[in-house]
């Protein structure tokens, strides 16, 4: 089946002026997905990880990617399709709580 990346981007504002029980029904869909398999947490501080030209490796604390909302998530999803797994991630809270969701197919090579 194929697998999908999941990153959730929402800030504590649109979080907070969502109702509470839509916030609780997200938060019970996502008790659902990891009953059924899928992985996934919480985002923490970020480390960039550099190798140029394999010389020798740099990292950096903090995010490379950039969105007006911050990252909230990740989450690693089998779906049949596309459609099913947006269907999945469209009840979770970043989706509901006024944030987006991005889905990456993820080509397993």
């Amino acid at each position: 089946m194929p697998k999908y990346i999941t990153i959730g981007y929402g800030d504590r504002a649109g979080y907070d002026r969502t109702p509470q029980h839509v916030r609780q029904a997200a938060h019970e869909h996502d008790a659902l997905l990891k009953q059924r398999g899928v992985v996934m947490g919480i985002a923490e501080t970020p480390v960039q990880v550099r190798n140029p030209d394999a010389s020798g490796v740099l990292t950096e604390t903090g995010p490379y990617l950039s969105s007006d909302l911050p990252i909230a998530g990740f989450s690693i999803m089998e779906a049949s399709d596309m459609d099913e797994a947006i269907a999945l991630a469209s009840k979770s809270p970043c989706a509901v709580a006024h944030g987006v969701i991005e889905i990456w197919p993820l080509n397993e090579r």
